[in-house]
């Protein structure tokens, strides 16, 4: 048993290592197409996950029929099918981040219009709070963003392999964001928040403690009141930020303030907040749901 140990950790760092290779190379083909081929490569390798190797495909299937039940197999199907591609497109959108480059780059990726948040926040010399989910490129999002003038930190979730972190990183870093891994949130973002600083979150995830359970998609859910709690505990408007691809390619950010005005720090008004944000990323999911990341088991945490 003790030489195996050994073993396991040079294989897992081997593997590790193969793989960020790959990614490396991956990037340097996808950079290198113009963007037709590029989205003609996407829906293929799409279309090969969900139809040959099948990767996690009763899951998507099964959530998207629980979730819409009057939908037929056929239907289920096709939205299934559009996941996969979207994912992929998505994916590969992150690893061509460095072809931006300009905010002209950026505008003619992703048609955005973020007056109305900085209206309520660095106008007034406040803090920011956006609420995104694994919906759309949340990623191409957060680039563009920054590179149009709205800096961001955004809170991840560090990878397993420590090789690939660090260059979606860059990437996140390339255009003047910033990166918290989770358990530098708590402290750190509140500080950021505190000093007019915009903080960027997902919030569509489940809490590993199953401390708050709530309807989400027509199911109970363990829902993560992180975000509400920074936000009412800094005093920051809060804001649903969603994006959306186009036929043509183009992403659309969607952005809709979420009201706090009559809400207080405390459980149930963080609860309450937590239930107003939830509620948006549900309607735009139900009316878009080939954009959500259906692969990840959402429900594993129902309390």
């Amino acid at each position: 048993m003790a030489d195996s140990i050994p073993y396991k950790k040079r294989w897992k760092r081997s593997s590790n290592k193969a793989v960020y290779i790959v990614f490396r190379f991956l990037g340097s083909v996808v950079r290198r197409l113009e963007r037709r081929r590029f989205e003609w490569l996407a829906f293929r390798s799409g279309d090969l996950l969900f139809s040959v190797l099948r990767v996690r495909r009763k899951l998507v299937e099964e959530n998207l029929a629980l979730t819409f039940p009057s939908r037929s197999a056929g239907e289920i199907r096709h939205i299934a099918r559009q996941v996969y591609r979207n994912m992929v497109v998505n994916l590969l959108e992150v690893l061509r981040i460095p072809l931006i480059g300009t905010p002209e780059g950026a505008r003619e990726l992703i048609d955005l219009d973020m007056s109305g948040f900085l209206a309520r926040t660095r106008d007034q010399g406040k803090g920011g709070m956006l609420i995104s989910a694994h919906f759309g490129n949340w990623e191409i999002a957060g680039v563009c963003a920054g590179l149009l003038g709205v800096p961001m930190t955004v809170v991840a979730k560090r990878l397993k392999n420590r090789d690939i972190d660090r260059e979606i990183n860059g990437f996140r870093q390339m255009y003047g964001n910033g990166v918290l891994y989770k358990k530098q949130a708590l402290r750190e973002g509140l500080r950021l928040l505190r000093s007019g600083g915009v903080l960027t979150i997902l919030g569509d995830q489940s809490d590993p403690n199953e401390g708050f359970v709530m309807p989400f998609l027509g199911r109970p859910a363990s829902v993560f009141l992180g975000p509400a709690f920074l936000a009412l505990k800094a005093d920051v408007p809060v804001f649903v930020v969603l994006t959306r691809r186009q036929p043509n390619g183009r992403y659309v950010l969607d952005i809709v303030e979420i009201p706090t005005d009559d809400l207080s720090v405390g459980k149930e008004g963080v609860r309450e907040l937590t239930r107003r944000y939830t509620s948006v990323i549900e309607e735009y999911i139900l009316r878009y749901p080939e954009e959500w990341f259906w692969l990840h088991d959402r429900w594993k945490r129902s309390g």
